[in-house]
């Protein structure tokens, strides 16, 4: 018997760059590895350094599956009975179980030692390289601890939130190690105006039963155990926990409407929802709502900086790792001056945005004793998530185009991180929200002027390009806070003076440069325009190794 003929070929695949993963995502970043020593958190590299392997390798190819099946929303079992349930996808919760476990929720508030905030925020960065998505129900879980905590009778939530245990099983939280908390601020008619929120709370008698009837535009993550929201009660605007499941085992009177058909992750849900008589429990003072969240919201805006952060960190890293093995015209890209000019501009975005948010990580974890750190925190948060937000989207579609087509297509992980990049700028207030929020501190809150000033003087005498920004910033707060009109251009001007405040006083090699073409204006208005002359290659060698 003749040998059958070899199967028709029309050609061979070549010039491809090999896969991306797994990778270890600790090891591979050089500027994470020295921004978490700087700011105080050596002590737990070891678990960042098992996290990095986990992310860049299971974690990462995790991503893939729990972005490609969509959660699905049951609002009724088969006999018609009302069961508000979304289903996810396996990888979604070994995602959650593995992030919980790793502390990406709740490392800050169980370590109860230096630098825990700075740890907490690096595993967060991690994770949120491998999947989005589940980084909002860890986002909201990590940040609701301290609301829960002024709340005695709430402490058993607030420890279970902080423990290092997944459980997705739909039951009270009295049969759970740990559990998950969402949040609804948002409503139809309001939207960042949470004051205008019309969801009542009447009260029921006791000290801090109350039960809610109203909707919530935006619900984060039905499927948590519980969601902090906003009310109307009678003494004004009031925070609450809205369990899912009461005490007795009974599905609180909630119901889901509709799942989000929205931009960005598709591993996660945020829905729509009604109250109909929720039980809710009172935290804080009747009116005091918005005071009594605030400090879920601090941590929240800085994970949107570091969410937006590590966005930029996986595009960079596979553009550049592209670039290195993939031929045109005769030669390899990366070696192209013009694509080098690129990927070195990315790459000093991305370490500007990564040293701010881990320096405001170490403001965050020191501000408990010290006052400059916590008036810091304060007006930084608002400053990094206006500024690294607001840069993502560019960002990531400049790394998109780096790969050409092959950067347009689902089966790169680039498509997800472009829809993704938008979220973080409008999540826990828009950009104007932030500007705003930041006059308004430097208006009344002389703590946080004279924070900033610190920072900034700092770094005086390092740099000339960055001495003389720093001189028309301080001509242009000479007498207050400019009008509202120009508080986009201020807090631009703060982030980058920063940013490079940071880089100047890290000595990172990335500084000259940044100050030269960020703050002496030797760059266009988009990337790749970096001056000529500049010495790209060490950039590009310091992204990615």
């Amino acid at each position: 018997m003749q040998d059958e003929p070899a199967p028709f070929e029309t050609h061979q695949v070549g010039n491809q760059p090999p896969e991306f993963g797994p990778r270890d995502l600790w090891a591979d970043d050089q500027v994470l590895r020295e921004g978490v020593a700087r700011q105080g958190a050596a002590a737990f590299v070891s678990a960042l350094v098992d996290y990095g392997t986990l992310a860049g390798g299971e974690l990462y190819a995790l991503g893939f599956d729990a972005n490609r099946d969509r959660p699905r929303l049951r609002t009724h079992d088969r006999f018609g009975q009302r069961i508000e349930v979304v289903e996810f996808h396996p990888a979604y919760h070994r995602l959650m179980d593995a992030a919980k476990a790793g502390g990406v929720a709740g490392l800050s508030w169980t370590a109860q030692a230096p630098g825990a905030h700075v740890a907490r925020a690096a595993l967060s960065y991690l994770h949120h390289q491998a999947d989005a998505g589940t980084s909002c129900p860890l986002t909201m879980t990590h940040a609701a601890v301290p609301v829960l905590r002024q709340a005695p009778a709430l402490r058993a939530w607030a420890d279970k939130a902080a423990a290092p245990h997944y459980d997705p099983r739909d039951i009270p939280i009295a049969g759970k190690a740990g559990i998950t908390l969402g949040m609804g601020m948002t409503e139809k008619q309001g939207g960042s105006d949470v004051r205008s929120n019309a969801t009542v709370a009447t009260s029921n008698g006791g000290e801090d039963e109350y039960t809610l009837v109203g909707h919530k535009w935006f619900f984060s993550a039905p499927m948590s155990d519980g969601w902090l929201v906003l009310a109307q009660a009678p003494g004004g605007l009031s925070c609450f926990l809205l369990p899912r499941r009461l005490a007795d085992g009974s599905l609180n009177a909630l119901r889901l409407m509709r799942l989000k058909d929205k931009l960005g992750d598709w591993s996660n849900a945020s829905s729509e929802v009604e109250f109909t008589g929720a039980m809710a429990h009172r935290i804080g003072a009747e009116g005091r709502g918005v005071a009594t969240i605030i400090q879920m919201v601090m941590l929240t805006r800085l994970d949107c900086m570091l969410g937006a952060t590590a966005e930029m960190r996986m595009a960079l890293a596979h553009a550049v790792h592209h670039a290195r093995h993939r031929r045109t015209f005769g030669k390899v890209l990366v070696e192209h001056a013009l694509m080098r000019n690129v990927l070195a501009d990315l790459s000093l975005e991305w370490e500007a945005a990564l040293a701010l948010c881990l320096r405001v990580a170490g403001a965050v974890d020191r501000a408990p004793t010290d006052p400059h750190e916590a008036a810091l925190a304060r007006v930084a948060t608002a400053i990094g998530k206006y500024w690294i937000c607001r840069r993502a989207p560019a960002f990531v579609n400049e790394a998109q185009e780096c790969l050409g087509g092959a950067g347009y297509v689902e089966e790169s992980i680039l498509p997800r991180l472009f829809r993704q990049s938008p979220l973080n700028g409008i999540w826990e207030g828009s950009g104007n929200i932030q500007c705003l929020d930041v006059l308004r501190a430097l208006a009344k809150e002389p703590a946080c002027m004279q924070a900033l000033r610190s920072e900034l003087d700092a770094a005086r005498g390092l740099n000339r390009d960055y001495d003389q920004q720093l001189e028309v910033l301080a001509s242009q707060l000479a007498n207050g806070a400019p009008a509202e009109a120009g508080a986009r251009l201020l807090v631009e001007q703060l982030a980058l003076l920063l940013q490079a405040s940071v880089l100047l006083r890290d000595q990172s090699p990335a500084a000259p440069l940044f100050c030269r073409s960020r703050l002496g204006r030797a760059h266009g208005l988009a990337m790749g325009t970096l001056p000529a002359d500049a010495d790209f290659d060490p950039l590009i060698e310091r992204a990615l190794p």
